[in-house]
């Protein structure tokens, strides 16, 4: 009868030259741990040189309000953007990182000229980047007392992000300018009356030109550097212009990557009329961005990036996987005249932008979060990456393998599968591998709605150390993700 062979078992912490009498008794927590999702989202603007906060410098901002405006100046482009992402969702994590003026940029500037006098008394309400100014407005007002006034009680809103002086030489009109430089500040709404219960005084009327457009957007380089291996699971960021969205598009590619594997989605918006948010659209191509199209929203586009990624952040952060049609987006709506049409929304869709509808009461909410990828490396058509919720949910899908096999197997050693592992060994083996995966496929991705059909996931998965570095193993994994019913198509014949 051959001699049974004792199990070695393998420790990490008790050595093996060890005379000293006693017990010793070493914890291992490779069983217990799970893994956390921490996830950070990042803005990323403009800061005035008024905030506390150096550029390119990462700050966490936990306050709102009045603490915000300390850090980056009050009514700083970036400023506004915490605001609005904190008040949508106080309790995600955000980031913040500020870049300074581009030295060779300029400040948009725009004009309202005012004819008048008024023939009645009333208030007259004036929306800057939907930044509400009201004064009060007398019978037989002159056009300059009226212009002297409104300029004074612009300057009194200091979050709203220009600044007014009344002209030179012409003291019925208004100059504004934007309080920070670049072609952002072009899509600066500027409208007299936005509500139904809005009315002009009689006599008075108010003419808006555009007689600078800002140029020269930021560099958003030193952001990129500054957010260095840090993981930013979701961005927001104001700039459009071609130069910093192919830096942002390699940025996110790279992270995405597996040598990296900090993935992250970039959320914007763009203003404009339907044709122009469309050509922009099919301009870009990357599976890691999405853009809403805001339209002619009062709202400006910074703020629209801000509160769609802090409500997508909040959702996604409790299921990737889930769609997020119906999330309410903090900003106002355009005006019914301006709203896009099934037929107009849908064509976006092939644009590459994605959309929002709006209630009766004028909410806005999120349609169809898609991403600006649209065509394959053959320039055909492709769907691969169509919706954001498909990158998320393999995000997270690879953050619980990587943390389950570092967990579980950080230092174990490496054997074929026609090997006789002894009792108590840490030895990986291939056939190992494979029911692990398994074993969180269904126990962990399946249960989370993230992923389905597990026989198939069986047959099709496969594990093999490296025919030259045998100290690698090689896993082909093929899981197949959850979709989501966005739309239910039905022929009904009636009897």
């Amino acid at each position: 009868m051959a001699e049974a062979i004792a199990p070695v078992i393998a420790f990490n912490e008790v050595p093996d030259q060890l005379r000293i009498p006693g017990v010793w008794i070493e914890f291992d927590a490779r069983l217990a741990g799970q893994s956390v999702f921490a996830a950070k989202a990042c803005i990323i603007g403009q800061r005035l040189s008024t905030g506390t906060v150096a550029a390119g410098q990462p700050v966490r901002v936990s306050a709102n309000g009045a603490a915000t405006d300390a850090l980056f100046g009050r009514g700083s482009m970036l400023a506004e953007m915490v605001k609005a992402a904190k008040t949508a969702r106080p309790w995600l994590e955000i980031w913040a990182i500020g870049l300074d003026d581009n030295p060779a940029g300029v400040a948009a500037k725009k004009k309202l000229a005012i004819t008048g006098p008024a023939t009645e008394a009333g208030t007259l309400n004036v929306y800057i980047g939907f930044y509400r100014v009201q004064i009060a407005v007398a019978a037989a007002d002159t056009a300059d007392t009226v212009a002297a006034r409104l300029a004074a009680a612009i300057n009194l809103l200091t979050t709203c992000p220009m600044t007014a002086a009344v002209n030179g030489t012409n003291a019925n009109e208004v100059d504004l300018t934007c309080r920070w430089k670049g072609e952002t500040g072009n899509d600066i709404d500027v409208r007299v009356n936005y509500y139904s219960s809005d009315k002009t005084p009689a006599g008075l009327s108010l003419t808006i030109t555009s007689p600078v457009s800002g140029s020269g957007n930021p560099d958003i380089t030193p952001a990129i550097d500054a957010m260095g291996d840090d993981w930013y699971s979701w961005l927001a960021c104001a700039y459009t212009d071609g130069a910093n969205m192919a830096k942002f598009e390699a940025e996110l590619g790279s992270r995405f990557g597996p040598m990296r594997a900090i993935g992250g989605r970039l959320f914007t918006a763009v203003a404009g009329t339907h044709a122009a948010i469309g050509t922009f659209g099919n301009a870009h191509n990357s599976p890691h961005i999405t853009c809403m199209g805001a339209g002619k929203s009062p709202t400006p586009p910074w703020i629209w990036a801000a509160a769609y990624m802090a409500e997508a952040g909040h959702s996604l952060g409790i299921d990737p996987a889930r769609q997020l049609r119906g999330r309410v987006l903090q900003v106002a709506a355009p005006a019914k005249s301006d709203r896009w049409d099934n037929t107009q929304r849908n064509e976006l869709l092939y644009d590459g932008i994605a959309t929002s509808t709006v209630d009766a009461d004028g909410t806005v909410r999120i349609e169809a979060e898609i991403s600006m990828y649209q065509t394959n490396a053959g320039g055909l058509g492709d769907d691969a990456w169509l919706f954001i919720n498909r990158p998320e949910t393999l995000e997270r899908i690879r953050l619980e393998q990587r943390h389950y096999f570092t967990q579980r197997y950080p230092d174990w050693k490496l054997a074929d599968d026609d090997y006789d592992v002894p009792p108590g060994q840490p030895i990986m083996q291939p056939k190992k591998a494979v029911a692990e995966l398994i074993f969180l496929y269904r126990t962990v991705f399946m249960p989370r709605g993230w992923c389905q059909d597990l026989e198939g996931y069986k047959q099709t998965l496969l594990a093999a150390v490296h025919p030259t570095n045998r100290d690698r193993l090689d896993v082909y994994d093929s899981p197949k993700l959850i979709n989501n019913m966005r739309l239910l198509a039905a022929h009904t014949e009636f009897r």
